[in-house]
């Protein structure tokens, strides 16, 4: 009886150890796109053929066109911008025809589609952010006009509840709203509309934040940058940088106040872009681009770097020479990103660099490399 009895119970105890392994996450197989980094490739605006490439640390091979592999249908425009809320991936598409932009939501680790959110709920979707739980912010420009009256109607934020896979409510903004950024419950917003804003967002409750001008006298929804600005990106001091035409500008969150313009080079042909911090968020990158009229007006360009704490920008000493789509930081394995397009009829290349300079290999990837998610 004895013997029946601890065969029984060593019988019982097996199938239990078996379910609660079974159950365990970290004992579920690894998915195909859990880890590694995403290349946003914006292809030819009006083919419309943008795409998502996979790369791992550790290879010189891409793998492309992840998501039409994985759902059998293309993005059918432009991957604009990319972020993950928990478990889900949010994908920005921008077509070049008006009413088709849209959002897809994907699940992270397999990326096959769960649910698209579209037009009109979606108009020319710029960039997206987690701000809580299962919520996600993305920018719209809305719909848009002709030049020179390109930006005819307010931007906004959709608000994106993750839980349900549905835009909740829209939250009117400044025209051509652009970058953003959270800090603590604050998300901070730019625009390209010519409004010059940086405006703040309460992210728990939605409600757009008012600053007093002058002597009080007079109200605005945000800090006046003096022009249009695009990325933010926040650093090491926990204070907020962005480009503003030819200037760095340093944004201190918890005042509210410019803190410090530097001015990028002195020559006027040429333009900073793409700002992008290292790691350990105390260097930032930029490129610095022109047209060459003694070389056919071909385009060129370099790559630099400062110091959060440095008092000017020096454009002597690049850290590259080439003309770069997109840049992205990997803290992981402490390299700096650089998507590079050729043209926007043919494949484009990652080009890996240590933060010295120094280039580590290139990847061919898909057309127009120009932004990255580190995963």
């Amino acid at each position: 009886m004895k013997t029946g009895y601890f065969i029984r119970q060593s019988s019982i105890l097996a199938a239990f150890s078996a379910t609660l392994f079974a159950c365990d996450p970290s004992n579920e197989a690894p998915q195909p796109y859990e880890r590694g980094v995403l290349v946003l490739n914006s292809g030819n605006f009006f083919d419309n053929n943008g795409s998502i490439s996979l790369l791992t640390r550790t290879s010189d091979t891409a793998s492309t066109n992840i998501f039409q592999r994985v759902n059998n249908r293309p993005l059918t425009g432009g991957a604009q911008g990319y972020a993950e809320v928990e478990d889900k991936g949010l994908i920005l598409v921008d077509n070049s025809s008006a009413g088709l932009d849209k959002v897809e939501i994907v699940d992270a680790r397999t990326f096959k589609s769960l649910a698209t959110l579209a037009a009109p709920d979606i108009e020319n979707p710029r960039a997206v952010v987690k701000v809580g739980a299962g919520k996600a912010y993305v920018t719209c420009w809305g719909t848009v006009g002709q030049f020179p009256n390109f930006f005819v109607n307010p931007g906004y934020i959709a608000v994106v509840d993750l839980t349900q896979n549905r835009i909740t409510k829209k939250i009117p903004l400044q025209k051509g709203v652009e970058g953003l950024a959270l800090v603590g419950n604050e998300v901070f917003i730019t625009g390209q509309g010519d409004e010059n804003l940086l405006q703040v967002v309460d992210s728990q409750t939605d409600a757009v934040r008012i600053f007093m001008t002058g002597a009080g006298s007079a109200t605005k929804s945000g800090i006046d940058l003096g022009g249009n600005a695009g990325t933010l990106t926040l650093d090491a001091n926990n204070k907020l940088w962005t480009l503003v035409g030819r200037e760095a500008v340093r944004i201190n969150p918890q005042t509210k106040t410019i803190e410090a313009r530097l001015p990028v080079g002195t020559d006027p042909r040429r333009s900073p872009g793409n700002l992008t911090l290292s790691g350990d968020r105390r260097t930032l990158f930029f490129t610095y681009t022109f047209y060459d009229a003694a070389d056919n007006y071909k385009q060129k360009g370099e790559l630099y770097a400062f110091g959060i704490n440095d008092t000017s920008i020096p454009t002597t000493k690049p850290v590259a020479r080439k003309v770069f789509s997109g840049l992205g930081f990997d803290a992981e394995s402490n390299l700096l990103y650089a998507g590079f397009t050729p043209s926007f009829k043919q494949a484009g290349y990652v080009f890996r660099y240590q933060s010295d300079g120094k280039l580590v290999d290139s990847v061919k990837v898909e057309v127009g490399p120009s932004g990255f998610y580190f995963k």
